[in-house]
């Protein structure tokens, strides 16, 4: 819940003017709803796409306060956020409502990009891989192998998040790993392989290196870092820039 729709659209045009050579990448943003629009407008014909940070799974209704998967995609969205760790923690949003926003984002031809990710009480506990067998099992739910192909992980250990504590490089590739193995069990070695699985927790420039030097880790889901410009473009261009 940052930015106003103006420091949105200007951070956006930014953004395009920073990554303009940056085709070996695939780059989206996610700004608040009321930004969605005019951001679509700065970022058309550049290599940035648009994401939202969540929806909610009916098309139209009584819903006061939410937004629809319909009205995302006419704001030119391509990507959505879905079980992000601050919607479980402070909405209460559970493995089940995932579930339905998943496959509503689905039917929209959104791509669903699908957080999960454990407490520092269950880590402690040695219980990571049983609290993520459980998000993926129930948030994945009733999903055939070919929506699997429209779907991103995004595996955010819950206290790394603006903590400035980062899972160490093992550590994010021991869950990677964990959770490819889970995505191949559940629907085949093909969407295993291809499923593009991110890492996010403080992730910063100094860090992103390392990180995306793990064998099972995709890229990553930025969060603070991603607010200042300057910022997000030495993380998308790490390679080059060091």
């Amino acid at each position: 819940m940052y930015k106003t729709c103006q420091e949105a659209v200007e951070t956006a045009e930014k953004l395009v003017k920073l990554l303009s050579q940056s085709s070996d990448v695939d780059i989206m943003i996610a700004p608040a709803y009321i930004a969605l629009a005019k951001v679509n407008e700065s970022v058309k014909g550049s290599s940035i796409m648009l994401g939202a940070q969540n929806l909610f799974w009916e098309k139209e209704g009584a819903y006061t306060g939410e937004i629809s998967p319909e009205m995302l995609v006419s704001a030119g969205c391509r990507y959505v956020i879905i079980g992000h760790s601050e919607r479980r923690q402070y909405f209460y949003e559970t493995d089940e409502t995932v579930n339905k926003k998943i496959k509503a984002a689905i039917n929209y031809n959104l791509n669903p990009v699908l957080c999960i990710g454990e407490s520092e009480k269950e880590r402690e506990a040695n219980d990571t891989f049983n609290v993520l067998d459980k998000q993926i099992k129930i948030g994945l739910e009733d999903l055939l192998p070919e929506n699997m192909q429209h779907i991103t992980l995004a595996y955010e250990p819950v206290w790394a998040i603006g903590t400035g504590k980062t899972a160490s490089s093992k550590q994010a590739q021991e869950v990677h790993l964990f959770l490819r193995n889970l995505i191949q069990e559940l629907f085949g070695k093909n969407i295993a392989d291809t499923i593009r699985i991110l890492y996010g927790g403080s992730v910063k420039p100094e860090n992103i290196a390392e990180l995306m030097s793990m064998p099972d880790v995709d890229g990553a889901l930025v969060g603070g870092a991603s607010l200042d410009a300057d910022k997000f473009m030495r993380i998308v261009k790490y390679k080059t820039i060091g």
